[in-house]
């Protein structure tokens, strides 16, 4: 695997003060100049500023959900958050680096407590899995209708287009396949890779170091569950979960998450492979009741939701304007924070 050497820990300093208006979705530092933002202020990385200290309210502690202090350079490159040390006021529970991502999980810091998610999660945490995700497994997904990870990105990007200049999570991001295009996009202030697979978050390094260019965009790599949101409430604009719905353990605790940290106005946009490819024919309480035998004969079964319950869903979690397109059992949907 391709590695990189990342510049040694700077010293702490005492904290710049930041101030954050959500109103007018601006920040700025106690004697300067305002800074449009969306989500995030993104300071230029001066000699004089690389070692500073500065409060960084992108991250929050996923125990309570305050934001985070940050010690360390601003930024969410992947060198600047190597460096930095965060740490929750009101919890007292600190956080750190893990080689080359933050693992903002509430189990980060545990000594002698193990947790053990189910096989369909702890599936993606294997090594093997994770170098084929690019390498062959995510290429299978056309034969149920994925349309290609170019289309589905455009698709998704015609989507975003309320979001852009914001932040942009990608949740449940794998290999970091998404969160790459993203990146080099330049349509976004910062994309932050999100994944509970400490694999999937390597193999997403080495494709960022392989790429080059990558190294020097805002492409923060963050390890955290996506039913514990490591975001201040109404402070991403966009979250993006590429085929990921039917894998978390608690679809309906991942959707209201993700409604939580949306502001106002912003966008999630998610695949998915649908339950049921017959179409209205099979009544869902009936597929309900088969996916329900299937979770009690196999562990590693799959949340696979039909369209109406993915709607449903998020209409329940207080999403509005959603919309659909379906290509066999392949979904792309949208639905917006009002």
């Amino acid at each position: 695997m391709a590695s990189a050497t990342l510049p040694p820990v700077c010293p702490l300093a005492a904290p710049k003060l930041l101030s954050f208006s959500a109103q007018n979705r601006s920040l700025s530092v106690r004697g300067s100049p305002a800074i449009r933002a969306s989500s995030i202020v993104v300071l230029p990385e001066t000699s004089s500023q690389q070692c500073n200290a500065v409060e960084f309210d992108l991250f929050a502690c996923p125990v309570c959900y305050e934001p985070l202090i940050r010690k360390g350079p601003p930024g969410l490159k992947v060198p600047a958050i190597y460096r930095s040390g965060f740490k929750c006021q009101k919890c007292n529970k600190t956080f750190s680096s893990k080689e080359f991502y933050l693992d903002l999980t509430v189990t980060s810091g545990t000594k002698n407590y193990a947790e053990i998610k189910p096989t369909r999660t702890e599936l993606f945490r294997s090594p093997l899995v994770s170098f084929l995700y690019e390498r062959g497994w995510r290429q299978n997904f056309n034969r149920s209708g994925f349309p290609g990870p170019d289309e589905e990105f455009r698709m998704a990007q015609e989507y975003f287009r309320p979001a852009e200049g914001g932040v942009l999570v990608d949740a449940s991001c794998g290999s970091g396949l998404f969160s790459r295009k993203f990146a080099k996009s330049g349509k976004y202030a910062g994309v932050v890779a999100l994944d509970f697979s400490e694999n999937m978050l390597r193999q997403c390094y080495d494709f960022i170091v392989k790429e080059g260019a990558l190294s020097s965009t805002n492409l923060a790599l963050v390890r955290a569950d996506v039913s514990r949101l490591p975001f201040p409430s109404g402070s991403i604009d966009a979250v993006h979960a590429g085929a990921a719905l039917h894998c978390w353990p608690s679809p309906s605790n991942a959707v209201a998450e993700i409604s939580r940290i949306l502001r106002s106005g912003g966008v999630f946009v998610g695949t998915t492979f649908l339950a049921n490819i017959f179409g209205d024919s099979i009544s869902a309480g009936i597929v309900k009741s088969l996916r329900q035998i299937a979770r009690l004969t196999n562990s590693t079964t799959y949340n696979n939701l039909t369209k109406g319950e993915i709607e449903d869903l998020c209409t329940t979690c207080g999403l509005t304007n959603y919309e659909s397109k379906i290509q066999q059992a392949f979904i792309m949907f949208s639905a917006q924070k009002p």
